[in-house]
């Protein structure tokens, strides 16, 4: 039996009930042309206590198929998004 295959990724979207989309970057060589490409893969993933949220990074891993478009899970999440501070200013007249 071989190794389940991981990748590292970051969260793009977690709108749907314990499902993320998780984006994997990766390079590549072009064929004819020799030149470095940037190409990128979704999956989608399951996360079964919601702990990701947009932009956090996290590794996942290949696990049976939990549905049609599902068969990866969150194994931990590497690095939390920071969050955008919010700034309140009063109106002065």
């Amino acid at each position: 039996m071989g190794k389940r295959k991981e990748f590292v990724g970051v969260v793009i979207s977690d709108k749907m009930q314990k499902t993320i989309i998780v984006r994997i970057t990766f390079t590549t060589k072009h064929s004819k042309y020799s030149r470095i490409i940037k190409r990128y893969n979704k999956f989608k993933v399951h996360d079964e206590k919601d702990i990701a949220k947009v932009g956090d990074m996290v590794r996942i891993q290949e696990i049976r198929p939990l549905s049609k478009d599902k068969c990866f899970r969150v194994i931990e999440v590497l690095k939390k998004a920071e969050t955008p501070r919010l700034e309140l200013k009063e109106d002065v007249k």
